[in-house]
């Protein structure tokens, strides 16, 4: 900066200077823009699928789930920077700043594999989890771990200091994405029954179970703390919107086409729905009571995950190029079309 001073008589060097302090405005002004567009890709090798995607925004790193590893990729420059291994049938990676640590959960190994946020190296194993753990989620009021066992249809609780398995919850249902809240509670969708149940962190017991309905197949979960307000995306094209500390469902929003995952961005005031259909639906929260979608940003088929960076307030996503599918038969009567190989790619949406 300090080479512009004095120098009003060059308009160039006073031009410069207003594109400079316009990249300098802060990313709080940057993200009441409501017009979010795709502003760059990474790409990503090999022919594995991925699941859920985790942001760690102290260190700018983004973390994709592929099958049996978790690539890690830079957030700035997009490189790949390292591959945490073993990790068979891993869906999601929970991340404990307070502990340095990272957390996956791996769906066919039924474990979670721990390893460190700084240098990305596996510590631990946590064997015999529920069967199928899916999502995963860090409590930092307890430093606590909950797995949501899809296939176990449990919830198992970890204590992420010793890294030892406390308790299993029975869930009641197929559970998928959770969130928690500064009341001592942790959500979690419960897939297969269209209703959210709410566990006592404390006393690691489920308290309450909300009906949802219309919601049908509830998938992301997101939380505004503030206004106690849940946000459960449904396999039916609708975002339901309840008070957290009652269960009243407040609003219903229509959203895109196979949504898997929602985020919450406080400063914003904005609800992210990532759609396997092709597009995110951008939901601004007008009040506690009032929503108002506000784009339905074309993306790519299949980019059903995401994960917002708090800080940056950019959104992720990812997807890949899919072949042709095989005929159908007895057996398997509606075969999925394959992915091409190194056609992953992250799809990085920015406030415009």
């Amino acid at each position: 900066m300090k080479n512009f001073i004095g120098r009003k008589s060059n308009p160039g060097a006073a031009c410069a200077l207003l594109v400079l302090q316009a990249a300098l405005v802060s990313p709080v002004q940057a993200a009441t823009a409501d017009n979010y567009k795709i502003v760059s890709r990474f790409s990503l090798a090999g022919a594995e699928g991925w699941d859920y995607l985790s942001v760690d925004s102290k260190r700018d790193h983004l973390f994709v789930s592929r099958s049996d590893h978790v690539q890690v990729v830079d957030t700035k420059s997009g490189k790949l920077l390292a591959s945490i291994a073993d990790t068979a049938g891993v869906h999601g990676v929970a991340v404990a700043q307070d502990l340095n640590l990272g957390f996956t959960s791996n769906g066919r190994a039924d474990a979670l594999t721990v390893f460190e946020l700084d240098s990305l190296r596996t510590v631990e194993v946590i064997k015999t989890t529920g069967a199928g753990p899916d999502s995963i989620l860090y409590y930092p009021p307890l430093q606590r771990i909950y797995s949501f066992n899809n296939r176990g249809q449990s919830v198992t609780v970890v204590d992420a200091v010793k890294r030892k398995i406390i308790g299993t919850i029975a869930a009641g249902g197929h559970p998928e994405f959770a969130v928690s809240d500064s009341q001592g509670n942790v959500f979690f969708n419960v897939e297969d029954k269209n209703e959210i149940a709410v566990i006592d962190a404390q006393s690691s017991k489920i308290v309450k179970r909300w009906s949802i309905a219309p919601c049908d197949g509830p998938s992301g979960l997101a939380i505004d703390d503030r206004h106690h307000r849940l946000f459960s995306v449904c396999g039916n094209q609708k975002m339901v919107v309840l008070d957290s500390m009652t269960g009243n469902i407040v609003a219903t929003v229509a959203i895109g086409d196979r949504p898997d995952a929602a985020a919450f961005d406080p400063v914003s005031g904005l609800v992210f729905v990532s759609n396997g259909g092709g597009t995110l639906t951008v939901v601004h929260e007008d009040s506690a009571d009032k929503y108002t979608v506000k784009d339905n940003l074309v993306t790519q088929k299949g980019a059903r995950t995401m994960a917002l960076d708090p800080d940056s307030h950019m959104v992720y996503l990812v997807s890949g190029q899919f072949g042709v599918p095989p005929p159908a038969t007895a057996a398997l009567p509606h075969p999925r079309a394959p992915l091409l190989p190194d056609s992953v790619n992250v799809l990085v949406a920015a406030p415009n």
